[in-house]
């Protein structure tokens, strides 16, 4: 089913085959038992060529570690997401969008949760399949729709999303795969049908990651696969802040996203031309 899968959505077999292989690490920071079914044949096809690029044979390592970078931020989100659900105000929990995600299916949840993933029909057809004989722990909804399209909460709403409610927001692996102003639109309409107090997190590169000489061995696989990366910030804080909502960002390495597992220094937010990535968490204002 993956020739179903457009380039973008194939991205998200990359994400389980890198899950898959944090699984077998003694010194793993989660365990995910689905990750190497969802990842099927592609995917470790994807992550040999991530890895070649990663880790050349005859130089040294210029860009970021992918595996412990996505090691990290699942760990991290995976905190995130169990810690809003421990809130008993809070009832919603949506991933936008959910690609090869299992949380649904590895991590217990509270009662009253609902648990919303959103993708395109081929990514939830694709995945349904995979994972058809495997019950989710969760009171779970799959939607298949595109946030770029003119009515998506209509149909959030008709599968049971209370935009009156309390809700938590995770865009793991989206932004910088979209153009700027499709970011910033779906930024608005993300905080236009969430409650104030509602938790949202994101994961964004700054604009030096797109252009950066030593980034572009990565860069360019990503663009051959034909699913360049077209977003940045350096300042994720005030591109939150400018569509309502009230966020911190951490650095993979920071304390807050740390978990022994990053490879590199971490610089300044007042150094410039370096490559970073943050992960964004914070509430709707």
């Amino acid at each position: 089913m993956t020739e179903t899968l457009d380039a973008v959505e194939r991205t998200a077999l990359l994400t389980a085959a890198l899950r898959a292989a944090e699984t077998g690490r003694e010194d793993r920071l989660y365990s995910d038992p689905y990750a190497a079914r969802l990842a099927g044949e592609g995917g470790p096809e994807l992550l040999r060529e991530v890895r070649d690029a990663t880790f050349p044979k005859d130089a040294a390592r210029t860009v970021p570690s992918t595996p412990d970078y996505n090691a990290i931020r699942t760990r991290f989100f995976d905190d995130f997401l169990q810690e809003a659900a421990q809130d008993p105000a809070m009832h919603q929990i949506v991933l936008a969008p959910a690609g090869m995600d299992s949380r649904a299916y590895r991590l217990d949840w509270p009662s009253h949760i609902r648990y919303f993933e959103v993708d395109r029909p081929a990514v939830l057809a694709y995945k349904e399949e995979r994972l058809r004989d495997v019950r989710p722990r969760v009171d779970h909804r799959s939607i298949a729709l595109d946030l770029t399209s003119p009515d998506w909460e209509s149909e959030l709403k008709d599968a049971g999303y209370d935009p009156e409610q309390p809700s938590t927001w995770l865009l793991e692996g989206l932004l910088y795969y979209i153009p700027r102003d499709d970011a910033h639109r779906i930024l608005d309409r993300v905080a236009a049908i969430m409650k104030p107090g509602s938790r949202i997190a994101a994961d964004i590169v700054n604009a030096a990651a797109l252009t950066l000489p030593n980034m572009r061995d990565l860069l360019d696989v990503f663009a051959g696969w034909g699913c360049p990366w077209l977003f940045g910030t350096d300042e994720p804080e005030a591109l939150f802040d400018a569509h309502g909502f009230t966020v911190e960002a951490a650095q993979p390495g920071e304390p807050a996203a740390d978990y022994g597992r990053w490879p590199d220094p971490v610089p300044d937010r007042s150094e410039a031309g370096v490559r970073r990535v943050f992960f964004v968490h914070g509430r709707r204002s």
